[in-house]
C-alpha cells in the first residue's frame, strides 16, 4: 500500500521535523554540512523534502542535534517511506511534470476540498466525459490522450481505497459546469447521473452553487483544492496545501496567510451552496433536461 500513498508527505514531514531539531539545537545550514562533512545544499534538500533520504543521514543528523533515540526511531522509520512511488509513475509519458507533485499530494491527504465552476472535478469524471476534456487538448496524438484518461480513471481508485481509508471528498461546484456540456447529450447526461451515484457515498459529499447566489467570493479566486494530511503519530501533520492549476502549470500555496484567505473563501461558498439533498434534485433535473436536448 505504500506504494500507492508516494512520498512527497512524508519527506515533507521528515524535513520539517529535522529542520525543527536543528533550529533547537541553534546550528545553521553551514554549521550542519560542516559537521556532516557534506554540503550545504544537501542538508537544504533534505529539509524542504525534495527527494528520498537515507536513514543514514536521518541517524547523523538527530545525532548531531541530540534528539532523543524515540524521535530518532521514528524518523528513521519515516525515512523508508520517503523512497515510495506511486502508480502515476507507469504513466509518466503522460502527466506533466508538474502535476506528478499533486498526484503524489492527493494519494496521502485525509481530506479534499475542491472548487470549480467550469468542469466537473477530475475525481469525479466518467471516461466519455474525460475524453471529451481532452479532445480539446491541443499539440497532443490520440494516443496520448487515452494515455491520459486512463490515467485520470486510475486516480479515481483513491476514493474506493480501504487501507487507509479512502479521504473525505468535500465538492462545491457551479451550476454552470453542470449546464456545459462537454461530448456530446449522452455523454453529459451519463456524467450528471454518476454524480448523483456518487454523492451516495458517505465520504463524498457534492454541493451545487446555483446562478442565483450572482457574484461570490469563488469567482474571484477561481477553481481550487484544498489538500488536508492526516495527523501522523511520529510527528505533526503536514500543513494543508492549496492547489491552483493552470494550462502550462499549477500553484501550490501553504504559506499561513494563504491557507486562511482560501479557509475564508471555502467558508463562504459553503454557506451559498445547496445542502446535498437539494444539490442532488437539480442534478437530476438537469440531468433530464440534458437528455431530452
Amino acid at each position: 500500500m505504500a506504494d500507492d500513498m508516494g512520498s512527497t508527505v512524508p519527506r515533507r514531514q521528515l524535513g520539517r521535523a529535522l529542520r525543527e531539531l536543528r533550529s533547537e539545537a541553534q546550528m545553521t545550514l553551514d554549521g550542519a554540512a560542516d559537521a556532516l562533512h557534506c554540503s550545504r545544499q544537501k542538508v537544504w534538500r533534505i529539509e524542504s523534502g525534495l527527494g528520498p533520504i537515507r536513514p543514514l543521514d536521518v541517524r547523523a543528523l538527530c545525532d548531531l542535534y541530540s534528539a532523543t533515540p524515540e524521535l530518532t526511531q521514528a524518523l528513521i522509520a519515516l525515512a523508508q517511506e520517503t523512497k515510495a512511488k506511486g502508480w502515476w509513475h507507469s504513466y509518466l509519458d503522460a502527466i506533466p511534470e508538474w502535476f506528478e507533485l499533486y498526484l503524489d499530494l492527493e494519494s496521502s491527504t485525509s481530506r479534499l476540498r475542491e472548487y470549480d465552476d467550469t468542469l466537473i472535478p477530475g475525481l469525479l469524471q466518467t471516461r466519455g466525459y474525460a475524453r471529451g476534456v481532452y479532445q480539446h487538448r491541443l499539440r497532443i496524438s490520440e494516443e496520448e490522450r487515452e494515455r491520459l484518461v486512463e490515467a485520470r480513471l486510475q486516480r479515481q481508485t483513491l476514493l474506493q481505497r480501504r487501507l487507509p481509508p479512502a479521504p473525505r471528498f468535500e465538492v462545491v461546484v457551479s451550476e454552470s459546469a453542470l449546464l456545459r456540456v462537454v461530448g456530446d447529450p449522452a455523454t453529459m447526461a451519463e456524467q450528471l447521473r454518476h454524480l448523483i451515484g456518487m454523492s451516495t457515498l458517505p465520504h463524498i459529499v457534492i454541493r451545487v452553487l446555483p446562478f442565483s447566489t450572482g457574484l461570490h467570493f469563488g469567482a474571484v479566486a477561481g477553481p481550487f483544492v484544498v489538500l488536508d494530511f492526516p495527523v501522523g503519530k511520529r510527528i505533526d501533520p503536514a500543513p494543508s496545501i492549496i492547489y491552483k492549476e493552470s494550462l502550462t502549470g499549477a500553484l501550490y500555496l501553504d504559506r499561513k496567510e494563504e491557507l486562511a484567505i482560501y479557509e475564508e473563501v471555502w467558508a463562504s461558498l459553503t454557506s451559498l451552496a445547496l445542502d446535498e439533498q437539494q444539490s442532488r434534485r437539480l442534478i437530476d433535473k438537469i440531468t433530464t433536461e440534458v437528455h431530452r436536448g
